[in-house]
């Protein structure tokens, strides 16, 4: 008897997750798109810091008006903004913006101002971690831009995981590209990215924890920049 969407257990899933890792390793990231579709239909979703979208135009390949999540922190550059609306406009897919319990103005208020500053991970979860949290209830899998040769943390993805914190199928189908590659998508289908890629950052995060990398560096390097911090806890 075939498990339907709605009956699968979270065993169910995280043996699923764990199956598809192995035997979708070697897969295009079409493919592994592709799979994820088949399996989820409208409870998989893709995510998005809009630094590109490389992943958001791949699973419009594969789904016209594929949900792409996006997680507005009330602390992001300009630019950012901008390359969301213009995903939106221009691309066959439903963005879907999530915002924080708390606007800036009120989490200064409780807390004082710049917490990202004196507690970074704090400003982290309730800007970011518990935000996706709650957007991501109605989905059992979602996808990432997530790659391997963006920091030894990452080095390890799968291209198809278990997400303990969530309970959830995480899909990082272009977990084995190179920056070459993503250059290389960029440029043959004319794919938005985001103009601080062509100013020095390598990596595009809140303004007020993101620098310019220098050369040599992880493209990584640029953000939480003189911390031990290394992720928001997304991830």
């Amino acid at each position: 008897m075939t498990t339907t969407q709605e009956e699968r257990t979270t065993a169910d899933l995280k043996e699923l997750a764990e199956r598809a890792g192995r035997e979708l390793e070697d897969a295009t990231a079409l493919e592994i798109l592709q799979w994820a579709v088949d399996t989820f239909g409208p409870r998989f979703c893709v995510t998005s810091s809009m630094e590109d979208a490389v992943v958001a135009h791949l699973a419009s390949r594969v789904r016209k008006g594929v949900d792409v999540v996006f997680l507005d922190t009330g602390y992001h550059f300009p630019e950012t903004i901008g390359t969301r609306d213009a995903v939106e406009a221009v691309m066959d897919v439903n963005v879907i913006t999530l915002t924080p319990r708390r606007t800036v103005a009120e989490q200064d208020a409780e807390f004082g101002p710049r917490l990202h500053d004196r507690d970074p991970d704090l400003c982290c979860k309730m800007r970011k971690v518990q935000p996706l949290e709650e957007g991501l209830t109605a989905y059992q899998a979602w996808a990432t831009g997530l790659r391997r040769d963006e920091s030894p943390t990452r080095a390890n993805t799968p291209v198809v995981g278990w997400d303990e914190k969530r309970r959830k199928v995480k899909i990082s189908p272009i977990a084995r590209w190179t920056q070459d590659d993503v250059d290389a998508y960029v440029a043959e289908h004319g794919v938005l990215t985001n103009p601080l890629l062509m100013d020095g950052y390598a990596s595009v995060g809140c303004a007020p924890c993101t620098r310019r990398v220098l050369e040599g560096e992880d493209a990584r390097a640029g953000r939480w920049a003189g911390r031990s911090k290394t992720e928001c806890g997304l991830h």
